[in-house]
């Protein structure tokens, strides 16, 4: 699901869900595969997160802006290009730590920031507990990571979060979504581009993706 653009290969948008990528590549299919298997132990199923984190992020930041700049090898002096602004890691906590060791492992220069939220179990609203970001974290892109897109409720408190913030580019990483939580996302917070390894086919009654891969955080902290 790639196309070209000025010589810049690009997901694909999805045909039914104008804000959402999905990433085909063998090796992210191949790597979910294992991530999905019930049987995959906490330690194998964070470095397989964090390994499909690293391929996926590759993609995500394709098309980011480039400035030019002259720097000297131990030869001569040279035209070569660098990120034209800071990248930004915002995990939702806990189970987007996962993700995030991954990007920073591929991008060691990003800073990291973090939203933790939880749901008021009488209202069923997501609500912040812990926001910690950069100061100028709107100086550059955003790659907010959460390894599930379920209900979307708690994406979309932290892409507002981020919006209020100043953000005029922030993109959600996650290895699995649902097609309830894309159309929430499209219809709150319709800039936000999302990347993931697989849209699977709906919700459980209890909120949980299906087929999906169970409790990502517990499976990968070993909790439960």
């Amino acid at each position: 699901m790639l196309r070209s653009t000025n010589g810049i290969v690009l997901p694909m948008h999805h045909p039914d869900h104008p804000n959402l990528h999905v990433l085909e590549h063998p090796l992210i299919q191949d790597k979910l595969a294992r991530i999905r298997e019930i049987g995959t132990p906490p330690g194998f199923f964070r470095s397989l997160v964090a390994e499909v984190a690293g391929l996926m992020v590759f993609q995500v930041s394709r098309d980011l802006p480039l400035r030019r700049e002259m720097v000297r090898t131990p030869l001569e002096e040279t035209e070569v290009y660098r990120l034209a602004s800071p990248v930004t890691i915002v995990p939702i906590l806990r189970a987007g730590i996962g993700l995030a060791d991954g990007v920073s492992a591929l991008m060691p220069e990003a800073r990291v920031g973090h939203i933790g939220l939880y749901r008021n179990e009488e209202t069923l609203e997501p609500v912040t507990y812990y926001c910690k970001l950069p100061e100028d974290v709107s100086a550059g892109p955003v790659f907010m990571v959460d390894p599930m897109l379920a209900t979307g409720g708690s994406a979309v408190a932290a892409a507002k979060l981020l919006r209020d913030k100043g953000c005029k580019d922030v993109r959600m990483v996650c290895l699995v979504a649902a097609p309830e939580g894309v159309r929430l996302m499209h219809e709150a917070v319709p800039d936000v581009s999302i990347y993931t390894a697989a849209l699977d086919r709906e919700l459980s009654d209890v909120g949980y993706i299906l087929p999906g891969l169970g409790d990502a955080g517990d499976r990968m902290f070993g909790t439960r």
